[in-house]
């Protein structure tokens, strides 16, 4: 199990660097919901690493960055159906 956890916990480490990655490089807007999807996949991925492992300060942060997340693609799509 803690195997599992580590990889959730790595790939949601590798979401979040590929994400600032593209934006930096100009390859997605960050305004777009590919970015948001990839932070918010980062987000509970690295949170169900860190609940377990009672890392309380990671959860909190990975909590509120994927509402972030989810606040920002339900405004993109909302915006996006009223076009």
């Amino acid at each position: 199990m803690d195997i599992l956890l580590d990889v959730f916990g790595w790939a949601g480490g590798a979401a979040f660097v590929l994400a600032y990655y593209l934006v930096s490089a100009g390859k997605l807007k960050a305004e777009g919901w590919e970015y948001q999807a990839l932070n918010l996949f980062g987000a509970v991925a690295v949170g169900l690493s860190a609940f377990p492992k009672k890392a309380w300060p990671a959860l909190g942060l990975e909590v509120v960055w994927g509402a972030i997340a989810l606040i920002s693609l339900a405004r993109f799509f909302k915006e996006k159906k009223s076009i």
